[in-house]
C-alpha cells in the first residue's frame, strides 16, 4: 500500500537507490505506462510520491484497489472512479451502465494519467472493464486506456484479488487487457527495509512459495514453545479477525487504569458514512487505556512516526493523547485526524473523526499490508491465500524481531501463474 504522505519533500535532493534512480528517471523522461513492482520493502511507495510530487492530483489522480487504501493515501477506490460499481451483469452491462453518467465521462476526458495502487488486488474482468470504459468516453478506444497514461504499481506474490469460489484467481496480468495496456516493467531490486541478510534469503524464498532446509530451521528457531500472548509490547498478526479482537480486549481488560472511549464521528451523506464505516483503519469506538500498547495508523509529515509505529499511551486528554514510542521512546501528542471517503470525482462525501490509533496488542494479516514494525508476533497457521504468509513476515524489519506461535508447510503458498510472470519480467 502506498504512503502517499509519508515523506516531505523538501528539495529536489532526495536519496534514491540505483535502481530508483534508474527507474525515477524512466517515470520522468517516457510517457509509457509503467508497471512498477518489487519485493515488499523495495520502495515502490517512496518512488512514487516522488514522482507524484510534481502532479496536479486532479489530472493525475492516484486510485486504490481497496476502500481501506483509498482512505490512507487520500484517493479514491478504482471501482467507483472508473463507474464500475459491483459489475452487475457482467463486463459488457458495466461499460454500458457507465458509458451513461456524464461525470465519468467528463471526468476520464480530463486526466492526463493516474497511478493504480496495489494493482495485484484489482480483478483481470474490472481491469479490462475500466480500460475499455476509459478509450470510449475518451473516444480512443484503439489506444491503450484511449490514451491516458497507467502507473500500475504492486507485488502480485502479495495479497491476491478476491474470487469468491475459485481457486484460479482472476490476477490482473492473465486479462488481455494486461498484454493490450503495454506496461513496461521497473522491478525494484534494492530492498530499503531490511538490513538483514539472512532473512531476506528466507524472504525471499517464502515470496516463492520454497519450504526448503534453510526455511523450515529459521522458522522452527522462530517458533515460540512456550504460551506466546505472554510476551509484552509486541503486535500479533493473526489470520481472522474474531482472533485479533479476542487478544486486543483481552489485553486492554488486564489493564486496571481508567477506560476512555472516543467514538469516530461521521459527517457527510449516509452511503458514504456506511462505507467509510468498512474502510476504516480505527474502530467505530476507540477504547484505551493509560499505558496501553497503540499503534498510529498515519504517517507524520515530519517524520516522528509511520504507520504501524508502536507507543504507550501515557495521557489521555479530550483532545490529545500523549504516547512514548517503543522505538526510541520520545513522546509525541496526538490529536484528531480527519478520514475522508472521496466521490469518484475526488470530492469528499464522508469524513470521520477521532484520534489516528488502535490498540496495537494484535491485526489481521491483510490489515497489516503497508505497515512496518520493528518486533512481530504471527500465526502462519491455516492461512487460505496466496501471498498471505510473504504479506506477514515482510512486515518486520529484521529476523531478530520475529516470533512465531506456529507455522505449517500449506499456509506458504504462491499461485502457480504468479511465479511463470515474474520469471517473464525478468527476462524482460
Amino acid at each position: 500500500m502506498l504512503n502517499l504522505d509519508s515523506f516531505v519533500i523538501k528539495s529536489d535532493v532526495i536519496s534514491f537507490s540505483p535502481c530508483q534512480e534508474t527507474a525515477y528517471k524512466t517515470l520522468n523522461e517516457t510517457d509509457q505506462n509503467i508497471f512498477l513492482t518489487g519485493c515488499a520493502g523495495s520502495g515502490k511507495s517512496y518512488l512514487i510520491n516522488r514522482f507524484l510530487c510534481h502532479k496536479d492530483r486532479k489530472t493525475f489522480p492516484v486510485v486504490a484497489s481497496t476502500g481501506v487504501a483509498a482512505i490512507l493515501v487520500h484517493g479514491r477506490t478504482f471501482h467507483s472512479f472508473f463507474g464500475l460499481g459491483i459489475m452487475e451483469g457482467g463486463i459488457e452491462a458495466t461499460i454500458k451502465r457507465a458509458l451513461k453518467s456524464k461525470p465519468l465521462l467528463s471526468r476520464l476526458r480530463k486526466i492526463t494519467g493516474f497511478v493504480l495502487d496495489e494493482v495485484s488486488m484489482i480483478p483481470g474482468p474490472a481491469l479490462s472493464a475500466a480500460e475499455k470504459i476509459c478509450g470510449l468516453a475518451r473516444k480512443k478506444p484503439h489506444l491503450p486506456w484511449g490514451g491516458v497514461r497507467v502507473i500500475a504499481v504492486g507485488d502480485f506474490a502479495q495479497l491476491p484479488p478476491v474470487s469468491k469460489g475459485s481457486e484460479n484467481k482472476p490476477w490482473a496480468f492473465l486479462d488481455a487487457c494486461w498484454k493490450k495496456s503495454q506496461f513496461k516493467p521497473i522491478v525494484l531490486k534494492t530492498l530499503m527495509r531490511f538490513q538483514d541478510e539472512n532473512y531476506l534469503h528466507v524472504l525471499n524464498a517464502v515470496r516463492l512459495g520454497v519450504v526448503d532446509d534453510e526455511v523450515t530451521e529459521f522458522l522452527n528457531q522462530k517458533t515460540y514453545e512456550e504460551d506466546p500472548q505472554a510476551l509484552e509490547d509486541i503486535p500479533f498478526f493473526f489470520p481472522l479477525r474474531k482472533q485479533a479482537d479476542s487478544l486486543n480486549q483481552k489485553r486492554l481488560d488486564e489493564i486496571s487504569s481508567k477506560l476512555f472511549e472516543f467514538d469516530t464521528e461521521y459527517t457527510g451523506e449516509s452511503w458514504a458514512k456506511k462505507s467509510l464505516k468498512n474502510n476504516m483503519p480505527i474502530p467505530e469506538t476507540l477504547r484505551i487505556k493509560q499505558s496501553a500498547l497503540v499503534m498510529l495508523r498515519v504517517n507524520d509529515h515530519g517524520y516522528k512516526y509511520v504507520n504501524g509505529s508502536l507507543g504507550h499511551v501515557i495521557d489521555i486528554e479530550e483532545d490529545t493523547i500523549h504516547i512514548e514510542l517503543l522505538k526510541n521512546s520520545k513522546i509525541i501528542e496526538i490529536e484528531k485526524t480527519d478520514f475522508s471517503l472521496l466521490s469518484a470525482n475526488g470530492e469528499p462525501v464522508a469524513t470521520a473523526t477521532n484520534f489516528p490509533i488502535t490498540l496495537a496488542y494484535a491485526a489481521t494479516i491483510h490489515k497489516a499490508q503497508g505497515m512496518t514494525v520493528d518486533r512481530l508476533a504471527v500465526d502462519l497457521r491455516r492461512l487460505w491465500e496466496p501471498g498471505q504468509a510473504y504479506v506477514a513476515l515482510s512486515r518486520v524489519r529484521s529476523g531478530d524481531g520475529l516470533t512465531l506461535f506456529g507455522w505449517d508447510k500449506q499456509s506458504i503458498k504462491v499461485d502457480p501463474n504468479v511465479i511463470q510472470f515474474h520469471k517473464e519480467l525478468e527476462l524482460q
